[in-house]
């Protein structure tokens, strides 16, 4: 399991890096098929107080990669989310995996 972090506009953080890895571990632990991530976390300006803070990961795994991206007004937030709509496009995966 390998987690990558890149930030555009925004400083690094060592909480919310920890926090993603916390959010991601079920992943890892749950389909071990699945072998890394790659984080990226942006800063944009919206009309909208609830959201510009916009979380994207991409997962790699067998056949195409996995991705999902929010925007929230915090990037823990957009992780939960993010993260969220990865498990059900694992589940799906591992379903057509055992399909075949």
């Amino acid at each position: 399991m390998s987690i990558n972090f890149n930030y555009q506009h925004v400083t690094g953080s060592q909480e919310l890096e920890a926090f993603t890895a916390e959010k991601l571990q079920p992943i890892f632990d749950r389909y071990n098929w699945v072998t890394r991530a790659d984080v990226f976390f942006r800063l944009e300006n919206t009309s909208s107080r609830e959201t510009g803070m916009i979380a994207e990961i991409r997962l790699s795994a067998p056949g195409p990669r996995l991705f999902a991206e929010e925007s929230h007004n915090t990037f823990k937030e957009s992780v939960k989310k993010v993260v969220a709509q990865l498990k059900t496009q694992c589940e799906k995966r591992k379903a057509d995996m055992i399909n075949h």
